[in-house]
């Protein structure tokens, strides 16, 4: 068993002489002529980043788990006609599903999520007339998780939290079909309220999380 010591000496001595590289580990053993053993050791490490993705609309892929950013914004619109005005729900057009309805979706692994849903003001015709995003109401349906995600109550500032608790391996995945409507609910000045990005047409979602 000398010879292997001083084996091991010399090789420990011509590792540390070594500048930093990656090196694998041998080992030899020698002795009687019965059964011995070698053993050999590998260190691994995975670095997970930390992810939250966050869709409404027109976006990229996520069932796949291909997760990157999409800068279109979509328009839903909302045209009731004479006869409907302050008469009840009007659907809406647009969105990426169509009809006035949204792809919604979140992504994340580092615990519980937080969304919410922020305007600058009421809907404005640019004359002084103004109608209150309380008037646009958002209808959930499932998608492809059998959890639907819930929506945010839009309001003329920031909205309620929805608080999306995650299960033991902080991992979250959710998403859902976001039907928008008008509520219609009394007769308004003529005028065009909103549009792309003017007149306060814009509402910001924000997912955020630990």
């Amino acid at each position: 068993m000398k010879s292997s010591i001083a084996l091991k000496l010399v090789l420990g001595t011509a590792a540390l002489a070594l500048p930093l590289a990656a090196l694998a580990e041998s080992n030899v053993q020698t002795g009687a002529a019965t059964a011995t053993g070698a053993t050999a050791h590998v260190d691994f490490q995975i670095t997970i980043p930390k992810i939250l993705y966050l869709r409404v609309g027109t976006g990229s892929s996520y069932t796949t788990g291909v997760l990157a950013a999409n800068t279109n914004i979509d328009l839903i619109t909302f045209a009731p006609t004479a006869a409907q005005l302050g008469s009840g729900a009007v659907a809406g057009t647009g969105g990426d599903l169509l009809n006035g309805t949204e792809t919604a979706a979140i992504v994340s692994n580092s615990g519980n999520v937080t969304l919410n849903a922020t305007a600058s003001g009421a809907l404005s015709d640019g004359a002084g007339d103004s109608i209150a995003f309380t008037q646009i109401t958002t209808a959930v349906a499932t998608n492809t998780s059998t959890t639907a995600l819930p929506a945010p109550t839009l309001a003329n500032a920031t909205s309620n939290n929805v608080v999306l608790t995650a299960p033991a391996t902080k991992v979250i995945s959710e998403d859902a079909k976001w039907k928008f409507s008008y509520a219609n609910s009394a007769v308004v000045p003529t005028g065009t309220y909103g549009g792309v990005n003017t007149n306060n047409s814009r509402i910001v979602y924000t997912a955020t999380m630990p």
